[in-house]
């Protein structure tokens, strides 16, 4: 009777489908009925089964009485009395009829195993907290002895045979098993360390392969040299981790300790998939367990992850590095198990938790097509999660939206989550409202295998799974590592203040190691003194490398470079030179760009009647030799494609633009992308600078709908852009093509706020350079990134093309034009742009007042679209002599050479900088202290502009039309600053 009553709660509604069929008999004479059966067990009301039932019965007495639709098909009644008549002579076993009410209670089961196990079965190693964070049990789950009934069952029905359903694998060879033995592999699959859901996935293969890894009888077997490979991985985990807590206690370094499954986890993913064919293998982790992941799976040298920890350790690269746990790793070697070589890459990653998961998707993409694995058969990607990110970070959700879409998906990421069960000091119940941390990976039908970290052979199982499953479906999986954090978020931090009772039961926690070196001594496996040896050996290991760390005086950044380019820089990690060629090509290429851009691809294809005016207009522009903003986005891209450089250009609006000018579209053979995915943080900051880093032979472009909407991706541009080469060595040459223009469309649609990125470029405004023959190129290397604002054409052209012709890379930040575009002064003659021509950093005036430059009263400069404004009203108030004007066409790093060059030529001019923005925004506050500078204070830089604003600018298009009309004012009344000093 004991055990009966353990039997509801423990096996719940996946048992009772096995008992649908019940001793027909027994129901018959339950019901009331007589003669041939035609019923279904009872569910007491509780779901749709109990309604047909009902409707059933109603239908045997009178079919008049039931609707029309309730009515049971011909084919069914058949079936069902057909079933009846072989229950009454009494079968050796008893067929199921899964769509009986027991069968429901069998769905239910399936749907929520993990729930039934995750509150009996010993998932949580320290056995204080539910899983699941939802208390309440469903009625369908849990039920005593006393509620037998409601399943129509009896305890003499616990040996009674039963006929399996074929969507089952616990039979194994056996087509029957008893209700008790049914009970006993129903628990050794869903009751033990292990919890699956995979119910909510809309495919009926995918699922029977999930079940057939995990109910087969005796599939988690392992030999004997697997449990002895299992344990050396689990002594080099631990015993790294007591290396350095030993050798710095009081260093931070974040490790891995409650969790140290995660390095034979990991590797057991690495060599599955090894076997499976993967080469490549890209991996994004938090900091937790990083130098330990760096050390035992990537298998950094451990002298050089040492030498880390020493105070007096030079760096030997420019810029500022960063904390050896957020460092990355590139490493080839040969996989032992499988003896195949692999190539591992660990992304360097900040603290921003999650930042690095689209990084590392975007690197993996990249990496695929290069090697054209269009498949995912070869390059794949692992990212290790924390429980409390991986539910409370919005770009999970993110990465896990671009894993199916056509120009985004990487064919399938295992994902592994560390679930301390806690974040930081929050605890769950606290920081997520869904029952698990891995809730998020449903909505992309992704399988969740929760296993209890201190069962390390159940891990492994699980992790070999989730290879095998990635590898075959081509699909994410998550692997969810229920654990716990043996010391504080950090080792300095003391975790009794805020959870003194979890760390009461974890003080008392017996190591993983020790748990399962015992095991394996008891059953044979291994000695002791086998077990001890092991031990000392890896001790060895790292004492030895701990005294060559020493000899170590000079830290290079370089050595841990996550994203090489061989053959790029020289073996030192310097540009092979430092010139650039021009960047203008021949007049017959841009003539054959121009034609392909204006023709139609296909013979006899019917293309809308606007579609047609933009090509005539283009075929006009190239027999005219010109060229406006789209056709020399069109030339620049094609020109590269057509020199082997590969160009990705994503963003929201980029198949049309978002104003309609129709960028280029894989013309003829050539290769690019376009793609409309709003996920800004995801694509703009971090999936497409990931894709950049794969190759330097690529130009890879991100373009806003709107300017302003790259500050949802603010943390991707902060801690990866502009600073990923000052703290990780790693260039990049990603472009952020952002919309920019006062035009009167309201705050959110008119700035790109240029002030931040300016604000965040790293040339000194108080360093006045020498101006050496290599000045340009110079410059442009000593900066974290570059910003420009073009104003025609042949600039947008060119400084699209010095991205690729650059030896080296660096971001590119282009303020790119909305009104402009049809512009009709805003075009380029091919002059600008054939051979021998290059991007100007500044374009200076080239009108009256150059012939008499010593009667210019006033030199304005500015940026942008501002240009063609002052240009008009220079006209309207015919000062073209008067009034010089220069455009910075590149603002950072700042022009000093050609700035100097244009005041030197005006000496009676006083100096205006003009924008069209606010005066704490755009650019005023970076350039005028750079043209202080360079003037030596002698010569004010005034401002024109609009005044000091909290918004970037007005929603009202008068007031916006005033405020122009004011600067303009302004610009052109050459007695607005007399008397007034600086």
């Amino acid at each position: 009777m004991s055990q009966l009553r353990l039997l509801p709660s423990r096996l719940g509604a996946q048992a009772m489908r096995l008992l649908a069929a019940q001793d027909i008999s027994v129901l018959s004479r339950r019901s009331g009925t007589s003669g041939p059966l035609t019923t279904f067990p009872s569910s007491k009301g509780q779901s749709s089964a109990s309604y047909m039932e009902e409707m059933y019965f109603a239908w045997l007495e009178n079919p008049q009485s039931v609707h029309k639709v309730s009515i049971p098909s011909p084919h069914f009644v058949r079936d069902c009395r057909g079933h009846v008549g072989a229950c009454e002579e009494k079968p050796a076993s008893v067929p199921l009829d899964p769509s009986s009410s027991l069968g429901v209670k069998w769905r239910a089961w399936e749907i929520r195993p993990h729930k039934t196990r995750l509150d009996l079965g010993p998932l949580d190693p320290l056995g204080i907290l539910d899983a699941d964070l939802d208390s309440f049990v469903p009625s369908d789950l849990i039920t005593t002895i006393d509620k037998l009934a409601f399943y129509d069952l009896q305890e003499a029905d616990l040996d009674k045979e039963f006929q399996l359903p074929t969507t089952t694998f616990i039979g194994g060879s056996e087509s029957t098993l008893s209700l008790r033995e049914i009970i006993r592999r129903l628990e050794n699959t869903y009751c033990q360390h292990i919890g699956l859901e995979f119910m909510f996935i809309n495919d009926v293969e995918q699922c029977q392969w999930i079940r057939q890894k995990f109910e087969t009888p005796g599939v988690m077997q392992f030999s004997s040299e697997e449990k002895r490979t299992l344990l050396a991985r689990l002594v080099r985990s631990m015993r790294f981790e007591d290396f350095l807590a030993r050798k710095w206690s009081s260093e931070k370094r974040f490790g891995l300790e409650g969790c140290e499954v995660m390095i034979p986890a990991l590797k057991t993913i690495i060599d599955k998939s090894s076997e499976m064919g993967i080469e490549n293998v890209i991996m994004g982790m938090p900091h937790r367990g990083r130098l330990n992941v760096l050390a035992n799976v990537i298998r950094k040298d451990l002298e050089q992850i040492f030498c880390q920890f020493d105070p007096k350790l030079e760096a030997a690269d420019e810029g500022s590095g960063d904390v050896k746990y957020h460092l990355g790793m590139y490493h080839e070697r040969i996989n032992r198990v499988t003896n195949r070589n692999i190539t591992l890459s660990l992304v360097a990653n900040p603290s921003h938790l999650e930042a690095v998961d689209p990084v590392v998707q975007g690197k993996t993409k990249a990496e695929q097509f290069y090697r054209g694995d269009a498949q995912g058969k070869k390059v794949m990607s692992i990212l290790v999660h924390g429980d409390a990110a991986f539910a409370g970070q919005g770009v999970v959700y993110e990465t896990f939206h671009l894993s199916d879409l056509p120009s985004y998906t990487t064919n399938g990421t295992v994902h592994v989550v560390v679930n301390n069960q806690i974040g930081f000091t929050t605890d769950p119940r606290m920081a997520r409202s869904s029952p698990y941390p891995t809730d998020v990976a449903r909505v992309v039908n992704a399988p969740i295998f929760h296993v209890n970290a201190d069962d390390p052979e159940a891990v492994i199982y699980v992790c070999s799974v989730a290879a095998e499953w990635r590898n075959t479906f081509n699909k994410d999986v998550v692997v969810d590592l229920v654990c716990y954090r043996r010391r504080g978020h950090n080792e300095m931090d003391e975790p009794m203040f805020t959870q003194p009772l979890m760390y009461k039961q974890i003080h008392k926690q017996v190591p993983v190691l020790k748990k399962y070196a015992d095991k394996l001594i008891a059953e044979g496996t291994v000695t002791l003194q086998e077990f001890e040896e092991e031990i000392a050996k890896y001790d060895r290991i790292c004492e030895e490398a701990y005294g060559r760390s020493k000899d170590k005086k000079i830290l290079h950044i370089k050595h841990w470079l996550d994203s090489p380019w061989p053959g790029f820089f020289t073996v030192d990690g310097e540009p092979k030179s430092m010139t650039c060629p021009a960047t203008g090509i021949s007049e017959d290429m841009l003539t054959h760009i121009g034609n392909v851009a204006s023709s139609v691809p296909l013979e006899d294809f019917k293309i809308h009647t606007g579609l047609s005016r933009i090509l005539r207009g283009r075929a006009d522009m190239t027999k005219n030799r010109t060229v406006d903003w789209a056709l020399a986005e069109y030339m620049a891209f094609g020109s590269l494609l057509k020199e082997g450089i590969h160009v990705r250009l994503s963003g929201q609006d980029v198949e049309r633009g978002t104003f309609s000018r129709l960028g280029p579209q894989s013309p003829g053979d050539w290769s690019s992308h376009g793609s409309w995915s709003l996920a800004v943080y995801g694509v703009s900051g971090g999936f497409e600078l990931g894709y950049a880093m794969a190759s330097p032979n690529a130009l890879v472009l991100w373009e806003a709908q709107f300017g302003d909407f790259h500050n949802t991706a603010q943390c991707i541009i902060d801690q990866f852009i502009s600073t990923g080469q000052a703290k990780w060595v790693r260039h990049n040459g990603i472009v952020l093509l952002l919309p920019h223009g006062m035009e009167g469309m309201g705050p959110e649609h008119s700035s790109a706020r240029p002030e931040r990125f300016l604000q965040m470029s790293n040339d000194d405004s108080d360093a006045y350079p020498v101006f050496t023959e290599d000045f340009e190129v110079s410059q442009l290397y000593d900066c974290n990134w570059i910003v420009v604002n073009c104003s025609t054409p042949a600039s947008y052209f060119h400084v699209l093309r010095r991205q690729i012709l650059l030896p080296f890379r660096k971001p590119l930040i282009v303020f790119t034009p909305k009104s402009l575009l049809r512009h009709p002064d805003a075009k380029s003659s091919f002059d600008q742009m054939v051979s021998g021509t290059s991007f100007q950093r500044v374009i200076p005036e080239d009108g009256a007042a150059t012939r008499s430059p010593e009667q210019v009263q006033r030199l304005i400069f500015c940026t942008g679209k501002v240009y063609y404004d002052l240009v008009k009203e220079r006209s309207s108030q015919g000062l073209e002599k008067q009034v010089a004007i220069t455009r910075l066409e590149q603002i950072s790093p700042f022009p000093f050479d050609l700035i100097k060059q244009e005041a030197e030529k005006y000496p009676g001019a006083e100096l205006v900088w003009c924008q069209e923005e606010h005066k704490n925004m755009g650019y005023y506050d970076y350039i005028s202290p750079r043209f202080m500078t360079l003037l030596g204070h002698t010569r004010p830089i005034w401002y024109i502009g609009r005044d000091p604003a909290a918004a970037p600018a007005t929603g009202n298009r008068n007031t916006h039309l005033v405020t122009l009309r004011k600067f303009l004012d302004t610009a052109f009344n050459l007695q607005a600053f007399e008397g007034k000093t600086f």
